[in-house]
């Protein structure tokens, strides 16, 4: 009888605290994807200092959710942590954009090689409807939401190549280039954001037909074009 009402009791212990896990997992992703979306978005310069109280009373959280954030964004590249001084927008020289979107493009065009020997129709069917999603974004000149699609793009591409090395190789880049690659749509010299979406309209075509090389020649003339304008803009 006992040992009955202690299971019992331990099963109702257990109940009660999963809804106040989950909250806080929920509470966790809302404040981290809100706060990578900030700073990919340009809304912190380069160098600067986080500022956390300000962000805090923007978000309506306390310091812990924000600086676990933060803890995340230092792992992905966009942050760097300073010791006992918070945190700052991680800096990238002429020199890091060269090299890091030279090696991004090789692993997009590896990436986009293996996938199309290994997608399915059905992928190819949700990078479809990722594409026209973001092309509407486009046409309203919604950057965010186009930014988003174009980032689920990307990743589905890796993700059909079928690689985890490749896969994983690829996130630990991703986040470093994440707010340039941002960025690089709205260079002023030209119309990057027109060309970038005409690539894309290239790259669901050779994906569709299954054109490896082509696909991967694509790919890194993307990224090459996306390095170009940047450089151009500094």
């Amino acid at each position: 009888m006992l040992k009955s009402v202690a299971n019992n009791a331990e099963k109702m212990a257990a109940a009660d605290e999963r809804p106040a896990a989950e909250a806080g997992a929920s509470l966790h992703g809302e404040v981290l994807t809100r706060l990578r979306d900030y700073i990919v978005e340009g809304n912190l310069a380069e160098g600067e200092r986080v500022p956390e109280r300000e962000l805090c009373e923007m978000f309506g959280i306390s310091r812990t959710p924000l600086r676990e954030a933060l803890k995340v964004l230092a792992s992905e590249g966009l942050l760097e942590l300073l010791p006992n001084r918070g945190a700052r927008v991680r800096a990238l020289t002429k020199r890091d954009l060269t090299e890091l979107f030279d090696v991004m493009g090789g692993l997009e065009a590896l990436a986009g090689r293996l996938a199309c020997e290994n997608i399915t129709d059905g992928e190819i069917a949700e990078v479809e409807r990722l594409h026209y999603e973001m092309y509407g974004c486009y046409l309203r000149r919604d950057m965010h939401g186009y930014f988003q699609f174009n980032q689920l793009i990307h990743h589905k591409v890796v993700d059909a190549a079928r690689n985890a090395i490749l896969a994983a190789t690829y996130a630990s880049f991703a986040g470093r280039l994440r707010r340039v690659r941002f960025s690089a749509n709205m260079a002023r010299d030209r119309d990057r954001w027109s060309e970038a979406m005409r690539e894309h309209e290239a790259i669901l075509d050779a994906l569709r037909r299954r054109a490896g090389q082509e696909l991967s020649d694509i790919l890194f003339l993307h990224l090459r074009n996306k390095r170009r304008a940047l450089i151009e803009a500094q």
